[in-house]
């Protein structure tokens, strides 16, 4: 940059302004396409206006152009830090403004949908569905601790973190009431872990297995025909509840499977059917009459 088109000196010869006239001889004066003016004249109607100050660039004045757009030195300044740019890398934007480098990176940074302040090169920063956070702005919602790069559920424009997210959404255990994070499973309607739903006696995990309940305790089912089941009256046998006879006859304070209860005579099944009762066994109603 500098003056390029015209040059200062004094003059030693008789040289009038071609302005205003006047003798140039001992005098300092300025040459532009070979017309000689005094100082005056030449800010008056040669120099070139500042795009910054909006002042002529007068001889006396370091002078620096880009783009046919001309500065004083000390106008030449950055548009939004104020640093001078003189013999320094910068970039003409809006407006005919100049700004630094580090001032062009800041302002076409990303900016922290925490902070609202620019996310530059280097710094440690979270992205998520076209969102960018600087890593220590990317707080829990609930408890506003720092999530950084660690694991969070997003719930609509809230962003939690596991513990809160476990306290404030997961269902939480019928059993243990701590909240239910991953698997578990559901029986009449309550949840549970996997690892607390299990057979009272034996502690084994009852999910996707076959389980008896009796007064809110659960059984597998070698358990319930060891522990809980009656023993049939006639066969001597669990009853279970599960698979062949599954009905059950009771009758003062024993109990039959519904296929064990029948006639002690002629072995007729006497279930849903009239019977007698004779010296503590059953009999259909004809049998008693041929004892």
């Amino acid at each position: 940059a500098g003056p390029g088109s015209y040059t200062v000196g004094t003059m030693s010869e008789r040289f009038d302004c071609h302005y205003c006239r006047d003798p140039l001889q001992g005098k300092k004066y300025v040459q532009k396409e070979g017309r000689h003016c005094c100082v005056k004249c030449f800010e008056k109607f040669c120099a070139n206006t500042c795009i910054e100050c909006k002042k002529p660039i007068g001889a006396d004045s370091k002078e620096l152009h880009f783009k046919n757009r001309y500065w004083h030195d000390n106008c030449f300044r950055c548009f939004k830090c104020y640093t001078s740019l003189v013999n320094e890398p910068f970039m003409l934007r809006e407006n005919n403004k100049v700004w630094c480098s580090n001032c062009t990176a800041t302002e076409d940074a990303p900016r922290c949908k925490g902070c609202f302040k620019p996310i530059i090169a280097g710094d440690q920063n979270v992205e998520y569905k076209k969102m960018v956070w600087h890593k220590d702005c990317f707080t829990c919602s609930q408890c506003k601790q720092v999530i950084g790069s660690g694991s969070f559920f997003p719930k609509g424009d809230d962003f939690y973190c596991v513990s809160c997210h476990e306290h404030k959404f997961a269902k939480t255990c019928a059993k243990c009431k701590n909240p239910i994070t991953s698997g578990g499973l559901t029986y009449q309607e309550q949840p549970w872990h996997s690892e607390c739903f299990i057979c009272s006696n034996c502690k084994k995990q009852l999910g996707g297995k076959r389980f008896t309940a009796v007064e809110d305790q659960f059984y597998c089912v070698e358990c319930y025909k060891e522990c809980v089941a009656k023993k049939c009256a006639g066969c001597k046998n669990p009853i279970t509840g599960f698979g062949r006879g599954t009905s059950v006859v009771n009758y003062e304070d024993e109990s039959w499977h519904d296929y064990c209860f029948k006639c002690t005579k002629c072995a007729r099944g006497l279930a849903n059917k009239r019977f007698v009762c004779h010296n503590g066994k059953i009999y259909c109603a004809e049998c008693p009459k041929r004892l």
